[in-house]
Parts: structure tokens; C-alpha cells; sequence
């Protein structure tokens, strides 16, 4: 990138994102902030209300596309469906994941695999089938969504914790084996986000008690880390890759 181009506004102008997990949360925030910023946006979620949710977005600038992408094929399909509709891919955000909390003794094998097939499979069949295309069309952008638990042990999470881990790992090696091709992939960590779920999960003083051990003394909102993922996914951030985005304030560093 030359120093000519370099975009103090973080523009996304006629960029096309795809974003999993799209239809709430964080994915959601960042559909919107993507639209904002001037990209076109197709959304994939499992979610009923899908094609009325990105409507609600963007009547025309914003996709939704219902897919479950634990299954390579329905990927495949996604990303036809939106080279169909848009011509290419720019951005990729892979941020659909679940969280299936238990004592490690007492984790089921049913939850462990659901856990992995989601936050790990479904992530990097998803950045593969992409990536493939990215190389074809010169370039791209992938960012992953991992977490704080990717960096630190929390109680009950080892499903989750080794998932993110090893979303870290993947990101690290697609960076490598991608950056010939100018496609850049990094990953972002974030700490509790107060999604509509996080909300319900750290309410009263279990949620006041973990308060305390952040630095910053307050968990995130879904818009803060929108925010990372506009930064990463803009032209801004070009000679970044292999990274991870820790927004914990502070969590981590103790």
C-alpha cells in the first residue's frame, strides 16, 4: 500500500463482506457498521427471521443467506449464492460460535464435538473455500473470531478455550501460507460482550465478581469490537496478519 492510499476514514467503499453468525450480536453490529462504512454485506445465520433481519439492516446492500456451516456443501452453496449476487469476496468474518460450558469431568462428548465443529471446523472450511477464491481474484481479508479464553484458562471453558485456541493456531498458519496471495488473516479476542446472550450469561454478581478482575472494570459492547474488525478489514491495517486482537481491558495482562 502506498502512503498516498492510506485511508484515515477505515472506508469499506464497495467492499463484499461475508459475515457468519451475522443475524445478532457482534456479527449483527458488524453487518452494520460494514454498511456503514460502505460495504455490501451477506450474512449467514441459522436464524428463522434471517432474510427479515437483513432487510432491517439494508433492503438491498445487505444479504441474508440461512445455512448451517458445520456442513462443507452448504458453505460451498454460500459462497456461490453470494458470487452469484455480489461477483466476488473481500472480506470474510467468520464469527458464528457457541459456548457449551461444563465442569472438564463432566463435558459431554456430544458438547465437545458440537463445540469444535462450530468455533473450529466450520471456521476454517469457511477461510478455505474463500481463500481458494481470494487467490484466484488477488487478494482478500479474513478475521476470526476467537477470545480472551484463546490466551487464558477460565473455569468451565475447555471445550470453548481449546476451540479459541486453536482459532489463534489457524490464523497464525493462513497468514503464513496466504500473504503471497495479499490476503491478510487475523483474529480478535475479545473479553465479555454484553450481546444479548452475555447479558443473561453475566448478570448480578457472578458478572460484578469477574468485573473485578478486568483492569478496566467493565465488560465490552458488540460495537466496540465491530469497531476492531472495521479497522482490521480496512486498507488501514494492510501490513498486519497472523495477529490477535486482544480487547479484554486488560484481562489478560495480569
Amino acid at each position: 500500500m502506498e502512503k498516498s492510499r492510506f485511508d484515515i476514514n477505515f472506508n469499506l467503499t464497495d467492499k463484499i463482506a461475508v459475515i457468519t453468525g451475522g443475524a445478532s450480536g457482534i456479527g449483527k453490529a458488524t453487518a452494520e457498521l460494514f454498511l456503514e462504512k460502505g460495504a455490501y454485506v451477506a450474512i449467514v445465520d441459522v436464524k428463522e427471521e434471517l432474510e427479515e433481519i437483513a432487510k432491517s439492516i439494508h433492503p438491498e446492500r445487505v444479504i441474508g443467506i440461512k445455512a448451517d456451516i458445520t456442513n462443507k456443501n452448504n458453505i460451498e452453496a454460500c459462497v456461490k449464492k453470494v458470487k452469484d449476487i455480489f461477483g466476488r469476496i473481500d472480506i470474510l468474518f467468520n464469527s458464528a460460535g457457541v459456548a457449551l460450558l461444563e465442569k472438564a469431568e463432566d463435558l459431554t462428548e456430544s458438547d465437545w464435538d458440537k463445540t469444535m465443529e462450530l468455533n473450529v471446523k466450520a471456521s476454517f472450511l469457511f477461510s478455505q473455500i474463500v481463500g481458494k477464491e481470494m487467490i484466484k481474484s488477488g487478494g482478500g481479508n479474513v478475521i476470526n473470531m476467537a477470545s480472551q479464553a484463546a490466551v487464558i484458562a477460565l473455569d468451565r471453558h475447555v471445550a470453548y478455550c481449546a476451540s479459541k485456541a486453536a482459532i489463534v493456531a489457524m490464523t497464525k498458519v493462513l497468514a503464513l501460507e496466504w500473504a503471497p496471495y495479499n490476503i491478510k488473516v487475523n483474529a480478535i479476542s475479545p473479553t465479555v460482550i454484553l450481546t444479548e446472550l452475555g447479558e443473561k450469561a453475566w448478570a448480578g454478581k457472578v458478572g460484578e465478581d469477574m468485573k473485578q478482575l478486568i483492569p478496566a472494570g467493565r465488560f465490552g459492547y458488540p460495537e466496540e469490537v465491530a469497531a476492531c474488525a472495521v479497522f482490521l478489514a480496512s486498507d488501514a491495517s494492510n501490513l498486519i496478519t497472523g495477529e490477535n486482537l486482544v480487547i479484554d481491558g486488560g484481562y489478560s495482562i495480569k
